[in-house]
Order: C-alpha cells, then structure tokens, then sequence
C-alpha cells in the first residue's frame, strides 16, 4: 500500500516525534525546513489559546520558507493530541487543529473517538495513532485511523516492552498500511534497517533532544550527550505509563533509580507523578540511542548527517 500523499515527498523518511516541553516552534519549523515531518504535543502551546497563535506563525513561516525555496522539500506539520479523559483541552485543541487544517495528527493512549476522525478526515487530514501493543494496533485500526506508529522497546518517554522485530513482523501479518516504528532510532543506518523490518517511516524523537532548536535546558542536552543506554531508566512512576528516562534526571530529583516504587496505573496523570518530581521538566525522557548522541548540531546539520548514513547503508546492501 502507497503512503498517503502527505507523507510522500520527504528527504527522509522520517517523522521528528513530538516530545512534551522539547518540542517547540524552532524546532518544528527546522524539522520541516529539512524536509521531515515536524510534530510538537498540542499541550506544549500554554496557555491553550496559544495553539492558534503556534500554529498560525509556523504555517506563515513554512509557506515564506517554500516561497524563497521552491524546489526544497518541506515537510508538513503534526500535532499530537492526547486521547485521554485527564485531556480538558482536546476538543479545543482538535478544533484548532481543524481550522488550520493541519495535515496529520498524531493520536495517543486510546483510540481517537469518531467525531474526531471525521473533523480531520473532513479537510483531507490523516490521523496516525501510536501503540505499544498488537491489541491496541487492532482497537486503533477498528476506529479508523490512517496509520500505525509502533512504539516498541528503548524508545524515549513513553514505550512499550516489545522488540520492534515481534511489533512489526506481527502487526504486518494483519495490516498493510502506514507504519511509523520509534525505538532507540539515532542513525541513518537504523532509518532503513526500520524499513528493511517493514516500517514505512522511522519515528525519532530522542536525537532532536540534543539538537541546537530543542527547546530543552543545557544540562538536559549535555545528559543526551553525556548518557549511553545504560543510563536509560524504564518505569511507570512518573506518569502512570512506564517510560523511558535519563539516569541522572532521577538522581538529581533524589531518588535511587534502582530502587522505584511502582505507581498506579489507574492514577494517569502528566504533572508531577508519585514522586512529587514533575515529568518532563524534573525527570528527562530519552531512549536507550543516547549512546549514539555525541553533539549537538543544527537540525539541519542532523538531517544532512541522517541522510548521508541512509545512503551509505543503501550502497552497502545494494546487490
């Protein structure tokens, strides 16, 4: 099965995923400006009115940049919307969305309901839904949605416990369509080799992390830099839903990342979790690529570097 139009004029394939705080405007607009997909959670934008004023600014600047560009590839804007009773903000944040007719937008934690399936499919827009498991691939694909974004194990923030060679070779054997894979994804090499498994695009959040547009503090970019995947922690603590995060973020918040209670996962929240250490801000996500993290570039710089590794492992395997 072709991928859906949006999708199909890249550099790479590749979506920049969106990471809570990280993912700001400059680092959105350098992604697309390098002709990936640049994603950001519609919660980053605070107060919500913010939404439209983020969204209103990134278009602006996108058609001025193709505009002074026009044979670039710039990849188009998702926003992430977070499918979960806690969310006060969805039905604002997707009428936004609608509004701005924003060309993808990525579904979390449960199913998107079928108003809001057909507010995005109503201007064209595609709806990819991120799981970490084969029953939630089938309840996403029983709503509706336009593509799977398989979050397998090693994956930064929230991740699944599954090796991306079982969710991808599984969920293949029922569906044909629009798979993303995100799992300890760094390197050119690893953007084909999620192909070669059966992935139609790599899903990356964790190398943006350490880029010079993520909206992150020095000493978050210099723990990217600093950590391998021996420094990757998983657990549910912090938000209900076990994830992935830095080693040194839970030292510094005081406690002893060997020894982390369990949380209850019927208590889901995204502010300060049973720790009292706020997610995200306090405790850093990151996926066990870290390892392969070792500067801070531009995200043009990156994406340059992505491409010329893709290519390379291209010739390599080449008959």
């Amino acid at each position: 099965m072709s991928l859906p139009a949006v999708l199909q004029n890249l550099s790479l394939p590749v979506i920049g995923s969106p990471m809570f705080i990280a993912s700001g405007p400059a680092l959105v607009a350098a992604q697309c400006k390098a002709g990936i997909v640049g994603s950001f959670p519609a919660l980053n934008a605070r107060p919500a009115a913010e939404l439209d004023v983020w969204l209103t600014q990134l278009q602006a600047e996108l058609a001025a940049y193709q505009a002074e560009h026009p044979h670039a590839k710039v990849g188009p804007i998702a926003v992430n919307q977070i499918v979960h009773q806690s969310n006060d903000r969805l039905a604002h944040d997707v009428e936004m969305c609608v509004k701005h007719r924003v060309p993808i937008i990525i579904s979390s934690l449960r199913a998107p309901p079928k108003e809001m399936m057909d507010a995005i499919h109503s201007y064209g827009g595609i709806v990819l839904h991120d799981v970490i498991s084969i029953r939630h691939a089938e309840k996403a694909l029983e709503a509706g949605v336009d593509g799977l974004i398989l979050v397998a194990s090693g994956a930064g923030g929230h991740a699944g416990p599954l090796s991306p060679f079982a969710l991808v070779g599984e969920v293949r054997k029922f569906y044909s369509g629009t798979i993303a894979l995100s799992g300890a994804i760094a390197t050119g090499d690893a953007i084909l080799a999620a192909q070669a498994m059966g992935a139609d695009l790599a899903y990356i959040g964790s190398r943006w992390l350490a880029t010079k547009e993520s909206n992150v503090d020095e000493a978050y970019r210099q723990a990217i830099v600093d950590s391998s995947a021996n420094d990757i922690v998983y657990t549910n603590l912090f938000t209900g839903i076990h994830g992935n995060y830095l080693k040194k973020s839970i030292v510094n918040a005081g406690l002893d990342p060997d020894n982390l209670p369990e949380a209850d996962k019927n208590k889901m929240n995204f502010g300060s979790g049973a720790s009292g250490a706020k997610a995200w801000r306090d405790i850093w996500g990151a996926g066990q690529g870290v390892g392969l993290m070792d500067d801070v570039p531009t995200v043009a710089a990156m994406v340059d570097r992505l491409q010329a590794e893709y290519q390379a492992a291209r010739r390599r395997l080449a008959l």
